[in-house]
Parts: structure tokens; C-alpha cells; sequence
């Protein structure tokens, strides 16, 4: 077993059942090369890595770090929920907002998503979650609640004594006809090197649309290990965009499951890759019913020595007709010690629909670059407002004061990063 297992495993103090669950994936243990879904991402270095368990209670941090995250908003740090720098006096009615910790203390029947098993070989890290996750969030929206103001959840890793890892698993609920948003950041507050493993489940039932953002601005030591599972019912819409800025190693697996006839799915997303960041983004979309339709725009820059991997997988099954499903990845290649891995995969059992998808690794556009070059601008700030503007087309998959919000994270983060 890896010095990573067994430091996970040493933190463990829950329940038979999830003893048993955790005994089955150390007995699994981690994929190598060989596992297709972990081809391209090696996981040599973390295996040999410890992190003790989270400690119990939120680290302290200066609350100037949340000046700009209004609420309401929910707080944790290495792991904990910080009642302190939580704020939930804004949230509109209909409105619901638990920690997983005090759920399982004040009404645990509420918490059957935790039962769902992970039997694949190469779902390891949500095998480990589903045994030793022991915080997280559940937000609840009633049926036909409208929300104006999107909730924010806030994760902050903090310098620590140790290496610390944790589990978390979320459920965002929402009922028939409900509308909401949630916007997601990951940030760090002193240099740390902590393994955040999060598994979120989406459930949209009819009617309902949900708008989500995710911004990972994480530290640069850090270890981002993220699955999402959403699943929409008749003429449910759901609306998202992750940008990747930070982290040194990411890997987020979106699987959504289109269950119910004319449901929509929008998901776009950024990733940028810097120093030796590697980024492993893995889409899994299935379309089960009738005329339903997913947009998916994603963009990669991959600079100096990092690594981006995309892999775009659509799924259109048997009896789906008159899906549309259309995805596009390109991809900026910067410099060449860096990489990029792109594979859009597409399988059609189904008569009747139009789908498409492409992928494309390139440089800046030479003759886009003589235009500004001729037109006085310097060599360095044309390649880099190329590449800022090569990087703007996705954030269109939300609107209003978020996306400006948005643009200002993705300007920030390619300032940092020298590539605008």
C-alpha cells in the first residue's frame, strides 16, 4: 500500500460499514498508467506523499481574504466550517443551508446520497470519500423558489503545522421549478500543501435551473481531486463554468446524466497551466431522453513546463433522439517544454441527432499577432492579449455582474502567470 493510503487510512474513525468501504479501497489502491481514465495524470509522486487528517476545528485567517465574497456565504478553511466568517443573513426564502457535520447530528435520514457505492477500479478517490468524508454542504432549494442572489461557498487552505488532507461531499438539491446560483472559490491564505478530495452531487428535478460558477485559485503546492455527479429531469437546465487557475495538481471528472426529455446542459470552462501545474479536466456526458441538448466550450493554455489534459466524452444512448450535443476544446500551446493531451470522444446509439465535437492544439495566430505588432503594440502585451482574449469566449455561459466577476479572477490569474 502507498505511504498515501496509509496515512488517509490512519485518520479514519467512522463506522463498520465505512471501515468496510475503506478496506475495499485500499484493496483497490490507486490506478496506474495503465487505467485508461488515468492515462495521462501520474499519480507517482502524490502516492508517496503523507497528510494527516483535518484538524477539528477552522484554522484562523485574515477576513480581509473574503473582502470581496459577499453573502451569503459559507466558509471553510483546511477542511472545517468557520462559523465566524460564514454569512447566511442574505439567503432568500425557500432557501436551505447545512453543514454535512451538523446533518448527520440533527437528521441523518436526510443524508441517502451518502449511500451511493463506487465500484469501477479507477473511482478510488470517491471510493476513499464515500469512507472517510465527514463534512461538507447540503443546499436545499424548495419547489418554485426563485434566489436572485447566488449563494457562495468558500474553501480556504491555510498554512499548517502538517500536510493536511480532507473529504468533502455535497448535495445541491433543487426542487421542481426552482431557481438559483452557486458560485464556488478555492483560495489560499499562506503557503500550504494540503489534498482536498470533494465529490458534489447535483439533483435538478423538472423545471428547476441552476446557474454554477467554480473558480480554483488555490495555492501553488496544492492537490485538487474534484467529482461532479449532476443528474436533470424534464426541462431542467443546468448552467456552469470552472476556471482552473491554481493548484499544482487538479483533476475534476464532470459526469451529468440527462435523464428527462428536453433537459439542457451548458458547461464551459478555462485552464491554465503554468510552471508545472498539471490540469486534468474529464467531461462524461450521457443523454438518456428525448431532445435534450448540451453546449460545452472549453479552453486550454498550457505555459513554461505544465501539463493540460482534457478528455470530452458524450454518450448518446439508445432512445435519445433529437438530442444536440455539440463540444468544443481548444488549446494555446505556449512554450515548448509544456503539453497538452486533448480526446473528445463521442458514441451515437441513437437515430436522429446532430452532435459534434473537435479539438485543436495550436500557437498564437502569427498573422493576428503582425496586426498588432503593426499597429504599434509591443511584442509581449500582443501575445498576451491574444491570449486573454482566447480565453473570454467560455465565461459567456453565465451572465450579468458574475460573468464581470469572472473576467476579473481570469485577468488576475493571467497577470500572475506572465501570460497577460
Amino acid at each position: 500500500m502507498s505511504a498515501l493510503l496509509d496515512s488517509l487510512a490512519a485518520g479514519f474513525s467512522g463506522s463498520d460499514a465505512r471501515r468496510t468501504l475503506l478496506d475495499a479501497a485500499l484493496q483497490t489502491g490507486l490506478p496506474a498508467a495503465r487505467s485508461e481514465a488515468w492515462k495521462y495524470t501520474s499519480l507517482r509522486q502524490l502516492e508517496r506523499r503523507t497528510f494527516a487528517a483535518a484538524p477539528p476545528q477552522a484554522a484562523d485567517i485574515d477576513a480581509a481574504l473574503l473582502a470581496h465574497i459577499p453573502a451569503p456565504r459559507l466558509v471553510f478553511v483546511n477542511g472545517r466550517h468557520s462559523a465566524a466568517l460564514s454569512d447566511l443573513s442574505a439567503l432568500a426564502a425557500g432557501v436551505q443551508v447545512r453543514t454535512l457535520a451538523a446533518v448527520q447530528a440533527e437528521e441523518p435520514e436526510a443524508l441517502r446520497f451518502l449511500d451511493r457505492r463506487f465500484e469501477r477500479a479507477d473511482e478510488v478517490f470517491a471510493q476513499l470519500n464515500a469512507a472517510l468524508a465527514d463534512e461538507g454542504v447540503l443546499v436545499q432549494v424548495a419547489e418554485g423558489a426563485h434566489s436572485e442572489t447566488p449563494l457562495h461557498l468558500v474553501f480556504v487552505s491555510a498554512a499548517d503545522s502538517a500536510d493536511r488532507a480532507w473529504h468533502h461531499r455535497h448535495l445541491i438539491e433543487l426542487r421542481r421549478g426552482a431557481v438559483f446560483g452557486l458560485v464556488e472559490h478555492h483560495l489560499w491564505a499562506g503557503d500550504s500543501a494540503h489534498l482536498d478530495n470533494t465529490l458534489v452531487h447535483v439533483h435538478l428535478a423538472q423545471d428547476a435551473r441552476l446557474s454554477h460558477a467554480r473558480v480554483q485559485a488555490d495555492g501553488a503546492r496544492a492537490t485538487s481531486l474534484l467529482r461532479t455527479d449532476a443528474v436533470l429531469a424534464r426541462d431542467a437546465q443546468y448552467r456552469r463554468i470552472d476556471l482552473e487557475l491554481g493548484a499544482a495538481l487538479t483533476r475534476h471528472e464532470l459526469n451529468v446524466r440527462l435523464e428527462g426529455d428536453n433537459a439542457r446542459l451548458v458547461a464551459n470552462g478555462v485552464l491554465l497551466g503554468t510552471g508545472r501545474r498539471h490540469i486534468d479536466t474529464r467531461l462524461g456526458i450521457e443523454h438518456i431522453a428525448r431532445d435534450t441538448s448540451a453546449e460545452m466550450l472549453w479552453r486550454g493554455v498550457a505555459a513554461n513546463r505544465s501539463r493540460v489534459v482534457f478528455h470530452g466524452g458524450i454518450h448518446i444512448r439508445e432512445g435519445a433522439d433529437g438530442t444536440d450535443a455539440n463540444l468544443s476544446n481548444k488549446n494555446l500551446l505556449l512554450s515548448a517544454d509544456a503539453e497538452i493531451d486533448t480526446q473528445p470522444t463521442l458514441v451515437i446509439d441513437a437515430d436522429e441527432v446532430k452532435a459534434a465535437h473537435g479539438a485543436t492544439v495550436g500557437q498564437l495566430d502569427a498573422n493576428a499577432l503582425f496586426y498588432l505588432r503593426s499597429r504599434g503594440v509591443p511584442a509581449d502585451q500582443a501575445r498576451a492579449m491574444l491570449s486573454a482574449a482566447f480565453c473570454y469566449e467560455p465565461l459567456a455561459a453565465v451572465e450579468g455582474i458574475l460573468t464581470e466577476k469572472l473576467v476579473r479572477h481570469l485577468d488576475q490569474a493571467l497577470q500572475q502567470a506572465g501570460v497577460a
